[in-house]
């Protein structure tokens, strides 16, 4: 705006001289005809014009340039959630601080299948559109931590024995709690960007699960898969709640310990 304004000035400045130089010779010849110097009237009425106007633009303050903000985004594509509910593994696992096949006596046991677990988590945006492939189509890259447990005071075997006996010389194990905590990465595939319901799948990711009690080898680890999906609806700004199913496979038993199983729960998630 500033720069156009210089420009008609400058124009205007030209135009009033190259006609001061066109009026003065036509202004000093006396012999001109009278129709000569009514043109000459109305030239120099046209001059006054111009440099009233030169004036008033010389005078008028300079527009203030006013840059525009960018808009703020409506809803962070990040998230962090909590989790929990109900798991289930697939085989049930003894409850014995060190399992045993060489000592099976009556007193051991084992935990049930069913469990509860807790978790939390969080969501990492890496593109909107499924780096080009498909529109309104979010890809996510997920890490999250989960604990189940599948019993407390849970009896041991003849190795997991107490020093004191019970009463009549009886075998007294020590009571273990069954459990297991698992640590996943994987990519979110999420539909339906933008909008207040939206589902999601997980094709495949990683798995690491560590055991407790421990293997008879003492084996803790077990690496594996996980498959999941679920679906959330955002109820006020960036806060969220969902519902999901993930199952976790292993392709095989850790030193005698099974951890394949799966988990179906809700969570409360917030976007940052």
């Amino acid at each position: 705006m500033i720069n156009k304004t210089k420009l008609a000035l400058g124009i205007a400045t030209a135009t009033l001289t190259l006609a001061g130089a066109l009026i003065s010779p036509q202004a000093a010849a006396g012999s001109k005809a009278g129709a000569d110097n009514s043109k000459i009237d109305a030239l120099e009425a046209q001059m006054q014009e111009m440099q009233s106007e030169l004036n008033r633009l010389k005078a008028a303050p300079a527009p203030v340039e006013v840059q525009s903000k960018p808009a703020e985004k409506e809803h962070h594509d990040n998230t962090l959630f909590f989790r929990g509910g109900f798991a289930h593994m697939d085989e049930a696992r003894n409850g014995v601080s060190i399992q045993s096949d060489v000592v099976p006596v009556g007193a051991q046991d084992q935990s049930d299948n069913d469990a509860w677990y807790i978790g939390a988590g969080f969501d990492f945006s890496l593109t909107d559109d499924v780096w080009g492939a498909m529109d309104n189509t979010q890809v996510l890259g997920e890490l999250m931590f989960e604990y189940k447990e599948f019993g407390g005071h849970v009896q041991g075997n003849a190795l997991a024995n107490d020093p004191t006996p019970l009463a009549g010389g009886a075998l007294n194990p020590r009571s273990v709690t069954v459990n297991q905590f698992s640590l996943t990465a994987a990519p979110k595939i999420k539909f339906f960007k933008d909008s207040a319901f939206r589902p999601w799948i997980i094709p495949i990711g990683l798995g690491i699960h560590v055991v407790s009690p421990p293997s008879e080898s003492i084996t803790v680890l077990n690496p594996g898969m996980m498959f999941g999906g679920g679906a959330d609806y955002r109820v006020w700004k960036d806060i969220f709640v969902g519902v999901d199913a993930r199952y976790h496979l292993t392709g095989g038993a850790a030193d005698g310990v099974n951890t394949d199983g799966y988990t179906a729960g809700g969570y409360v998630g917030i976007g940052f």
